[in-house]
Formats: structure tokens, sequence, C-alpha cells
């Protein structure tokens, strides 16, 4: 025999799929060792034979046609040619197969080689694969590393309106919008280079594309399979979130209608506590300015006494108003230099009775006075809020510690007019339950709260906010969860003045200046009216913006416009702004009950009730420039 002849059949031997050679007619005239094992036949029971031996009978009719038309134009075809093919035992079992096939010629005759390769376990599995695919909630999508499209299942065909023998085969950018198309590429490359897990949610801004046209946002996992060596498929699963996302509008939609719904409450509370802050400062105002003319009168100590409680009733009256208008976010801010040393101190004694016995209060005061610009009624407001506040964070008891100090410096850089004072640090600390972090990024807006309905509407650090950025300073928040909540305030600075008076006005604010009064309340006109006569001044009075205006251009001379801003026929900033027009220079002082904040204001503003020594102070402030 020819050596070579040995080397051949030990080859075949040694092959891993069943051979077999097949003639031109169809017999059988060889089978290595894994054909008789796989179909169960010996070489003997299979040579001679003809081909559909191992032919299922469901196949074997059509089989011969198909073998002659191989016969007459044999082309090589490799196994996994994606042809489903079966084969048939001994036994009579079947069994799917992959079947590669090639002819050659021997001295004998044509022959068709054909390797046999049992495939059920993979067939198994594929038919796994693809139930999970089809089973999987979201649309799959499998690509290979140069983009193209090698699955998908039914899901991935619903949702692009593409069907399957569209897409395979196609590159993954088909499914992807115009827009994005470069920076896909350059994506899908770095995947590719370095294939990790993506899960969903990964709160990536990503969209894809339908057959249509159409895009839609989209959420995309992504995992890599290495099929074998060198050989990666990626498996993107892709889900339509517009749902999500219109649902996700909706929801803040109803959140924002809410929370306009609740400002336009506050604002129709704002609207009316102007409306009765502004009858009701008026009245005020006409007690404080009689009982500021009666006191000149009286020498009787107790009717002085009488006069006095009167007086305070007035003053309590009116910072009862200012509480109403603060919560109505109109209150009008009268800055001047305050000893916020004393502020704390008179309200920490009404805080001892609010804060209760579990929490103790303590004050760290920096030495003398600590003066600073700012609203003094405000800053009582802004202390008791955050009092409160420290109070409900301390539901088992703690330490409320109130800290002043001076920064030694103006650090902030802000035109001060030339004001040459250190700015003052406020804090209140607390030992309560502290916030987390994301809590406390956002515990100055309006509306934020973390207590429960009924319990608290999210305005009370948003108004110390507002109050503090009102008086030119600034707020910062540092909490941590476990260990309570630090605010600090950073307040404008003022010069160290002498001691204040005690609220009566001296002959030294008097002057001799033409002054036109513009004033609505005839009570309170001819009040004001006799209180700057009285020192001195030379009053011209109006009723409204109209006649003021008419007195205004027939008296060349006058000083100083001193007006409310809310009357009929026409509004006090009106007349500010056509006076100021009028005579370059002109000096206006506006009055008013409530902030509308509808309208710039020109001029200096006052609080109503005015005192009798806050509007003298006032005036010659203004007029001595």
């Amino acid at each position: 025999m020819d050596p070579s002849e040995d080397v051949l059949r030990g080859l075949l031997a040694a092959a891993p799929d069943a051979l077999l050679a097949v003639d031109a007619g169809g017999t059988i005239v060889f089978v290595n060792d894994q054909a008789e094992r796989l179909f169960g036949w010996t070489r003997g029971d299979l040579v001679g034979q003809p081909v559909e031996r191992l032919v299922p009978e469901r196949f074997a009719g059509h089989h011969p046609a198909l073998r002659a038309g191989y016969v007459a134009h044999p082309t090589t075809r490799p196994m996994g040619a994606g042809i489903e093919l079966w084969a048939r035992r001994r036994d009579g079992s079947e069994f799917p197969a992959e079947i590669s096939l090639s002819g050659f010629t021997t001295p004998e005759g044509s022959l068709v080689a054909a390797a046999i390769r049992d495939v059920t376990d993979a067939r198994r599995t594929e038919h796994r694969f693809r139930a999970v695919l089809a089973s999987a909630p979201d649309a799959t999508v499998g690509v290979d590393a140069s983009g193209r499209i090698q699955l998908l299942n039914a899901q991935a065909e619903r949702l692009f309106g593409w069907s399957a023998l569209e897409l395979l085969g196609q590159q993954i950018e088909t499914l992807v919008p115009e827009a994005a198309l470069a920076r896909h590429e350059e994506h899908r490359a770095r995947y590719v280079a370095d294939p990790l897990s993506r899960p969903m949610g990964a709160e990536l801004q990503l969209s894809a594309r339908r057959k249509d046209g159409t895009t839609f946002p989209a959420e995309i996992s992504l995992s890599a399979v290495r099929e074998e060596p060198g050989s990666l498929l990626v498996l993107a699963s892709i889900r339509d979130v517009t749902e999500r996302i219109v649902l996700a509008a909706e929801r803040q939609r109803r959140a924002l209608e809410a929370q306009r719904e609740q400002s336009h409450r506050l604002e129709s509370l704002g609207q009316l506590a102007g409306g009765v802050a502004h009858d009701f400062n008026n009245l005020l105002g006409v007690i404080l300015n009689y009982t500021a003319l009666l006191s000149r009168r009286i020498t009787d100590a107790g009717a002085a006494a009488d006069l006095g409680e009167v007086r305070a009733a007035a003053e309590r009256g009116a910072a009862l108003t200012r509480q109403l208008l603060a919560f109505a976010r109109r209150d009008v801010a009268n800055p001047q230099a305050v000893d916020v040393n004393d502020v704390v101190r008179g309200v920490a004694a009404m805080l001892q009775r609010t804060l209760g016995e579990h929490v103790d209060l303590r004050l760290d005061l920096a030495a003398g006075s600590v003066l600073a610009i700012v609203d003094r009624q405000q800053l009582e407001q802004i202390v008791l809020n955050l009092a409160i506040n420290a109070r409900d964070a301390m539901p088992a008891g703690g330490m409320l510690t109130i800290t002043t100090d001076r920064t030694g410096a103006a650090i902030r850089p802000r035109n001060r007019g030339g004001i040459p004072a250190s700015d003052v640090v406020l804090r209140v600390v607390d030992t309560g339950e502290g916030m987390a972090p994301e809590v406390a990024k956002r515990a100055f807006e309006p509306f934020f709260t973390t207590k429960p309905p009924g319990q608290g509407t999210g305005l009370g650090l948003a108004t110390v906010y507002g109050i503090i950025r009102q008086n030119d300073g600034e707020v910062s928040i540092d909490s941590e969860v476990g260990f309570g909540t630090t605010i600090t305030m950073l307040l404008r600075g003022a010069e160290e003045t002498g001691p204040a008076g005690d609220g009566a006005a001296d002959d030294s604010q008097g002057g001799q200046e033409r002054i036109l009064l513009v004033e609505d309340e005839a009570s309170l006109r001819v009040a004001t009216a006799r209180i700057l006569a009285g020192h001195g001044y030379d009053v011209l009075v109006a009723s409204d913006g109209v006649e003021a205006l008419d007195i205004f251009d027939r008296e060349p001379d006058i000083d100083l416009v001193v007006t409310d801003i809310i009357m009929p026929r026409m509004r006090g900033d009106q007349l500010a702004r056509l006076v100021t027009e009028r005579r370059r220079g002109m000096q206006v002082i506006m009055m008013t009950g409530y902030d509308s904040g509808d309208a710039p204001l020109t001029g200096r503003l006052l609080a109503k009730p005015v005192t009798e020594d806050e509007l003298l102070r006032t005036i010659r402030e203004v007029l001595d420039g």
C-alpha cells in the first residue's frame, strides 16, 4: 500500500466530524470512524448503500433531485451556511446537522465529500437564546465589532418599524438619529475597544430613530459577548422612555401649578394685607403724631405716662402690621444703624418662653456695640424664625446658640459710599437633627419644606434669605445629619455713633426750608403738617398727587417733597418722577404702609407709621445731603 494512503486514512480517522464520500449515483463509497459512531451503522452497513439511508424519511423524496443538481454544478458549501438540515440514525432518530459539501475527481469518477456535524446542543442553546430574546420586555439588537446588526428580537421590529430581514446586516447607525451619527460612531469605536456593561438608567440623554424617520428618547443598556477569540457581539437593549418623560413632565407641571396656586393665594393675601396695612398704618400714624403733639403740652406725670401707654400700644400695632406684611412679602425695609447685640438680647427674653424648657438658649455676643445697617424689625423677625426652626429640629431637646462678631474688615466687594466699617456676623447654631446635603442645598428655596403637611409652609428660611438680601447682606447654611445646623448671616457694618435718643425729637432736627407735604388722609396730613411747622419748616399741603403737582408748578422755591405713595388720582411714586424730571436735584421722601414692588421708587422711602423723630431725622439727612 502506498504510504501516502496510510497517512490519508490516519487523517480521516482523526477528523472531528463524520466524513462520507458519495459517487455521482448517490452511493456511499467511504465512511470514517466518526460516521459509524454518529449514525450507528458500521462501515460495512453503509458502503455501497444510497446516501438517502441517512436522510430523514420526510426529506428522502426530494433529496435525489437536490443531489443530482449539486452533482451537475458542484460548488463548495462550508458548514454554517444558514441552511437548516437534518440527518437520520440507524434507530430512526433524527438530529439537526451542519453539512459541508465539496466535489472532487478520481480515476474512478467524480465524488462528493460530505462532512456532517451533530449540532443538537448548539441548536438547543440557540433556541433558548432566541426564546430569551423573544420574551425580553425590551427591544434587543445584537451588533458585531464592525457595527453590523447580527440579530434582533420581535420587540425591536415593533419598536423601530423595520422587519428583521430589513435590518440584519445593516449598520447600527440606521437606528441612530442623523444629528447623533458622527458622535455615535466615535462612541461605538470606544466601546468596542473597552466593552464594559452599561445598565439602563445611566442618566444619558439618548435617542433612537424609527423607520419613518421619527425619533424618540431612549434608555439603552449595553453588554458584550465574546463568541470566540477575536469575535465580539454587543447586545443592546433599547427602551422607549417617551411615556416616562411625559409623565415626569406632567408631574412637574402639576407641582408647578400647585406652587403657582399657592403663590397666587399668598399674592391675594399680600394684596389684602397691603390694603389693610395702608389704612391701618395711617390710623396708627395719626395716633402717634397726635400723641407727639400732646406730649409737648402735658406737664402732669400721670397723664404723660398714660400717653406713653397709648404711644406704646400704637407702636405694637405697627409691629403686628409689619409681621403680617413680612409674611406677604410686602414689608418696607428701613435699613439703619442697629445694634445687633441689643436686638438679640431683646428677642432672647421672648425666646425663653417660646423655646420651652427642653431647649437651652445661650448667647455668645461680641463685646460692646455691634452695629449693622439693617431693618430692626426685620432682624428681630429673622432671629425669631431661625430660633423656632431650631426648636422644631430639636424635639428631644438640645442647645440653641446665637453669636455675634465683627469680621474686622469689609470683606465683600461693595460700593459702601466710603463707610469704613467692618461687616457683622450673626450666627444661629442648633444641635438638632441636621440636614442632608441635598436638603441643605434647597433650604432657602420658597415652598421647600421637609415638615409633614400642615406643619410648615416652606417660607421660613426663604423669608430669612429674602430679608438678608433686601438689607444688602449674605446668608449661608452649614448642616450635617445628626450634628445640627448653623445659619451664618453677614450684615453690612455701620460706624460707631453716639447713644440713640429716646424717640423724642429735639429742636436741632428742625429747619426753615419749604416742604410740600402730600397725604390723602386728612387727619394724618394735619398732624404731620403741625409737627413740621412746629420745628420751623414752611409747610405746603396737598391731598393728592394732582393737587401737589399744581402747587409744585406754582411754587418755585420748594426744597423737599414728602409724599404718601398710595393716593387717589395720582400715586406718590408718579408724582416723585414728575417733580424730579421738572426740577433737577429735587429731593423726595416717600411714605407707605407696604411695598407694592410694582414700580421703581424715586428718593428715600419710609415705612408707615412714621414717628416724629424718624421723619424729622430723615428730612435733615436728605436736605443736608
